[in-house]
């Protein structure tokens, strides 16, 4: 969410219910008290689960060789190049961190991330009495959509139900930062400036992209998004316009970092 705060606060002076469409974020949202003035005092923090993409096993010493096929090739979902690229480097991950602070009013300290290659707890609420509050279900954007639509009710959405009797076993792990080092960036960000998120989404914009086109190295997409947070401090952002001319700063030092040699 490179809006942040400003999207926030325009949500909260035009009295919108804002309901989030994106799986994990729906699977939060269903997992939390209905009173969102609770939240800060019942939950203890939040869990976004993550397929773990294409190399969650993958020797992160060999990441300097992968080619753009193999990244986009997500053992789970057919989906673009650039979001694939992204579940690659598990930096999807990372804007759904910034994406659940923002939404659910969470300090990054309170969010957590497990990797889950079943796809079938879509996320969880850890409560302060250490329950845990979970959303399950087949892996069908079909399900928050319907959600959406119809809250607070429910209704059909047309998806598979699970089968408890074929689900086999359920496995989380913990993200490994040398594999995936783009994913802790996002408590970073959501530690800076104002505006440092999105400083963060445009470097990584900028970085897939230069991937994609041969130009720059799988395993330096991190190295790339976090020189880009190092060097681009965000000033006062108060406006859209703020943010526009701060993406584009970004996008900018971003753009010439990815041309330097030692970066390819």
């Amino acid at each position: 969410m490179v809006g942040g705060r400003l999207f926030m606060d325009a949500v909260d002076r035009g009295g919108a219910t804002l309901l989030p469409i994106d799986s994990e974020h729906s699977a939060v949202f269903q997992s939390l008290p209905d009173d969102r003035r609770t939240w800060d005092a019942r939950v203890e923090k939040i869990v976004l689960t993550a397929s773990g993409g294409p190399f969650r096993t993958r020797d992160p010493a060999s990441l300097s060789t992968v080619t753009p096929d193999e990244a986009c090739a997500h053992p789970n979902w057919v989906m673009g190049r650039k979001i694939s690229v992204d579940s690659a480097t598990m930096m999807n991950k990372a804007l759904e961190v910034i994406e659940a602070s923002y939404l659910f009013g969470m300090p990054p300290e309170r969010i957590e991330v497990v990797i889950h290659p079943q796809s079938v707890v879509h996320s969880m609420v850890q409560y302060r009495d250490t329950s845990v509050v979970a959303q399950l279900g087949t892996p069908d954007m079909r399900v928050p959509i319907a959600y959406g639509l119809s809250w607070p009710e429910r209704m059909t959405s047309g998806a598979q139900a699970l089968d408890f009797s074929r689900l086999g076993a359920l496995t989380f792990e913990v993200p490994n930062r040398q594999r995936f080092p783009g994913l802790f960036l996002s408590w970073d960000a959501l530690r800076g400036p104002q505006g440092t998120t999105a400083v963060l989404n445009a470097a990584n914009e900028v970085a897939v992209a230069a991937f994609l086109d041969g130009r720059l190295r799988f395993d330096r997409i991190a190295e790339l998004n976090e020189r880009t947070l190092n060097a681009v401090l965000p000033g006062p952002v108060t406006s859209v316009d703020d943010l526009m001319a701060l993406d584009a700063l970004a996008r900018r030092h971003a753009t010439q970092l990815a041309e330097q040699c030692q970066l390819a």
